[in-house]
């Protein structure tokens, strides 16, 4: 008797086109189980649905927390394009986030005079960026060095920043005047990142991120050492026969990666958090992983998906208020967006072919 097999079949071409199409497709896909999960869980999908992606873009507000969210997955997911260009998996940039929310928070804090000023923002913001590169860094001399996964280093390395920062928010750096709550002090209101628009919480740090993916894209498509990285990434064994240092693409792909990581943990201190807390993300390091590829490891493209993801947090927010669904939410549409993506990767490099077998 006959038997018939589904399987997937690798395409002679695949289209361009539809490359770029992908991430809109995801997105669409993602919107439409997201109504099916609304009437699974008894609510009207169309309500949901505006919850989610129209009432933030309701006023400037909801446009204004809106950028409070994209400026740190912008910031991240530029620097982790970087990496995956290069091949360099780098999966801890929450960790290398926190290390820059430390090291930028304990500067403000030991240089908070209760005046302020551009200087200390600018000394305590170098100081979260060479806190995320120290940590970026540690994963690059134990990949180059021993040959230890990036992957399974930089993700541990999370744990331990996180763990780190719970003891010094317990310890040396909790308010003595906070009654005894795991946090440090308040910072001045000198010290806390100037805002782009005025009665609202968005600061100077949608500019950096816009700034970044302009940089970014610069480095990418026109610099020698972009080049490089882009041709080790696409084809190692060509980067070897042209003389391309492989250890300096890892370098310099880890440690853009930890400073934009780190100057994303600094400026939420310094911004909407205005002190140290035993969290200091809600997860934008491991949510900036699907940025990059949703907006396909471009610099540019990631302004896109950023954007997305944003509407995913706040919307979130809005769905555990107006209609009674867990914090969860969230991260059940970050993985529909991460799964309509890899189906539509596939189904763009594959078609499906019913085999006939016996």
């Amino acid at each position: 008797m006959a038997k018939f097999a589904l399987r997937l079949e690798a395409r002679p071409s695949p289209s361009r086109l539809m490359s770029w199409l992908s991430p809109v497709l995801a997105v669409l896909l993602t919107v439409l189980c997201g109504a099916l999960l609304f009437i699974a869980l008894g609510h009207d999908p169309l309500a949901g649905l505006a919850v989610f992606f129209v009432e933030p873009l309701r006023d400037a507000h909801g446009w204004s927390e809106l950028g409070l969210k994209v400026a740190p997955l912008l910031l991240i997911a530029v620097g982790l394009a970087i990496c995956f260009r290069a091949n360099i998996y780098n999966i801890g940039a929450e960790g290398q986030l926190t290390l820059g929310a430390i090291c930028g928070g304990a500067a403000a804090l030991y240089l908070d005079d209760g005046v302020g000023g551009a200087a200390i923002i600018g000394v305590s913001l170098v100081a979260g960026m060479a806190g995320g590169m120290a940590w970026a860094g540690l994963v690059a001399w134990l990949r180059d060095r021993y040959n230890a996964s990036e992957i399974l280093v930089s993700l541990m390395l999370v744990y331990i920043a996180q763990l780190l920062l719970s003891y010094l928010v317990y310890g040396v750096l909790r308010d003595p005047e906070g009654f005894n709550f795991p946090q440090s002090k308040l910072l001045s209101d000198g010290l806390l990142l100037p805002m782009v628009i005025s009665d609202t919480r968005l600061h100077v740090g949608i500019v950096f991120a816009l700034l970044a993916s302009l940089g970014g894209w610069l480095y990418l498509s026109r610099s020698i050492a972009g080049f490089r990285l882009r041709v080790g990434g696409m084809a190692p064994a060509a980067a070897r026969y042209a003389g391309f240092s492989s250890r300096k693409t890892l370098w310099s792909s880890l440690l853009i990666c930890g400073a934009l990581s780190g100057l994303a943990g600094a400026c939420e201190v310094l911004g909407p958090m205005g002190q140290l807390t035993p969290t200091v993300s809600p997860g934008y390091g491991f949510a900036a992983i699907i940025v990059a590829f949703v907006g396909r490891l471009h610099p540019v493209g990631v302004i896109f998906s950023s954007f997305v993801m944003a509407l995913f947090y706040i919307g979130g927010e809005l769905a555990q208020s107006r209609l009674g669904l867990p914090s969860a939410i969230t991260g059940v549409f970050q993985g529909i967006l991460l799964f309509a993506l890899l189906a539509c990767d596939v189904l763009i490099q594959y078609k499906l072919r019913w085999r006939k077998h016996g």
